[in-house]
């Protein structure tokens, strides 16, 4: 057993408000999920307000709560503009009203004599912080021993440049005693959701505001990704791109795993640089992975066999990793053309306009002219429409030519009106002459393009269809069985739509 506890108990929820009363509120929302709190008394907005909340705190102390008191200085990256006493004197006080832990970074320990922090009248156990926000730090596989007996366990934060540096972290939580080990940053986040599995004493996730770069919230944690409940036999899967932040990959993939009870789990991964991601994806036991933005035809050299159908398409949104470690492409996006837009139209001898030139512009290209389509391609490079419109069997339409000519449909394949910059459209209202339109962005749900082709009285096909069609078709490839597609729609609809009532709320 680790320092903290077992299974749920090892993901720690973070308390951090500006006022006792909000502070008290999120307490008791974070113990319905895991009885280990962190208090970051450093985010209440003055001396009052953290007085108050320990007098709170004191008078309702939770039973078998296991509190970690925080209150970290401006020095080591935290909210409190007082000095190293005034840390201690806080903590002191968290302790006396029920903190067993209190954390301390390493620039307060070095400051105090002989670095002696078992003097101090301090919550009973202390966890020593080692801090880096801009880069990981020197991983000294002597750490523990040098702070032993002073501490009783070390924490290691350090922002993740690389996917790579983030594999390093977990390395070395998985061979060194009570460590935590938390990589921060976008590029860390799947690491950082991992941590558990690798060896880290505990995992954080914010109730409400985030305290760190790179965090996914306690609810997230615990019911989408599970990671107090991923172990070794845990199949790894992930979806790839730049950005990825606004990706629902994870929320379809999580859902339908744990619809069909499946030991398995679908993590972000920001791939900046391809090489970084493949050389560091055996760490993390990827069994495959989607590849989104704008990867898709690039990938594709990093193959070792992909289709026929990806082959000529020239895109690749699906890899499966081999037993052997190999990679293999296919591509379902032309699955989820077809299924999307069929419903709507009768592609054989129709007239439909893809905008753009990319890895989506292409599967929907071949899947539209296979279908018996006439297909034109616009495309902001001139090169690139032409060397689709080629390869697809398809016409070059110029953008001026949009102002007259007309189509049975126009599908937007280009990221343009994509979350988060939501209020610009790809097209005008006076280029859209069709009787369908669809935009392959699924969030928004309505795009901007979409609500100016509805006040136009053009019938709409939201990019969700055709997102769930190609994630739905690649669940199946992975799992090799039948997707509950109920579920996993279900899950998608409930959050864009949640969204959607946020961003309209005043």
């Amino acid at each position: 057993m680790g320092p903290f506890g077992t299974g749920v108990a090892r993901i720690c929820a973070v308390v951090a408000e500006a006022s006792a009363r909000e502070a008290a509120v999120r307490i008791r929302r974070a113990l319905r999920e895991t009885p280990t709190v962190e208090l970051r008394l450093d985010w209440l907005k003055s001396d009052s307000e953290r007085r108050r909340f320990l007098a709170w705190l004191r008078r309702n102390r939770p039973s078998r709560a296991v509190l970690i008191a925080t209150c970290r200085r401006r020095e080591g990256g935290g909210l409190l503009a007082g000095s190293v006493d005034d840390e201690l004197r806080w903590l002191a006080q968290a302790g006396d009203a029920g903190c067993l832990w209190c954390d301390l970074e390493v620039e307060t320990v070095r400051k105090l004599p002989r670095n002696s922090s078992r003097k101090y009248s301090l919550p009973r156990r202390i966890l020593l912080s080692v801090h880096d926000f801009r880069r990981m730090p020197p991983l000294d596989p002597a750490l523990e021993a040098r702070w032993r007996g002073q501490v009783d366990a070390i924490k290691v934060a350090g922002a993740a440049r690389t996917i790579a540096d983030s594999a390093r972290l977990l390395r070395f939580a998985a061979r060194t005693r009570n460590c935590v080990a938390v990589p921060m940053g976008e590029v860390g986040l799947p690491a950082r959701l991992l941590a558990l599995r690798e060896g880290s004493a505990l995992a954080y996730a914010p109730v409400s505001v985030a305290t760190a770069p790179g965090q996914v919230s306690l609810q997230e944690m615990k019911h989408l990704y599970r990671a107090h409940a991923l172990n070794r036999q845990t199949q790894v899967y992930g979806v790839i791109g730049d950005p990825i932040a606004h990706s629902l990959s994870p929320l379809l993939h999580n859902t339908g795993f744990i619809a069909r009870r499946t030991n398995a789990v679908c993590l972000p991964f920001l791939v900046e640089n391809m090489r970084d991601f493949l050389k560091a994806a055996p760490d993390f036991g990827l069994r495959g992975f989607s590849v989104t933005l704008p990867h898709k035809q690039s990938i594709l050299r990093h193959l070792q066999d992909y289709d026929a159908l990806s082959a000529e398409i020239g895109a690749v949104n699906t890899v499966v990793v081999r037993r052997d470690g190999s990679l293999y492409g296919c591509n379902t996006d032309y699955v989820g053309v077809l299924r999307a837009l069929e419903k709507k139209l009768r592609l054989a001898k129709s007239r439909v306009l893809v905008l753009g030139a990319g890895g989506s512009a292409r599967a929907a290209a071949f899947a539209l002219t296979r279908a018996g389509a006439a297909v034109g391609i616009c495309a902001r490079r001139d090169s690139a429409a032409r060397e689709l419109a080629r390869a697809a069997g398809a016409e070059v339409v110029p953008r001026r030519a949009l102002r007259t000519e007309s189509f049975d449909a126009i599908l937007n394949a280009t990221p343009v009106g994509m979350h988060p910059g939501i209020a610009v459209s790809p097209l005008k209202p006076g280029e859209l002459h069709c009787r369908i339109l669809m935009d392959l962005i699924y969030r928004p749900e309505r795009t901007q393009l979409l609500k100016l082709a509805a006040q136009k009285h053009i019938a709409t096909v939201s990019g969700v269809e055709m997102f769930l069609a190609q994630g739905i078709a690649q669940w199946e490839l992975w799992m090799k069985r039948r997707a509950p597609e109920k579920a996993m729609r279900r899950a998608v609809l409930a959050a864009l739509r949640a969204e959607e009532r946020r961003r309209s709320s005043p």
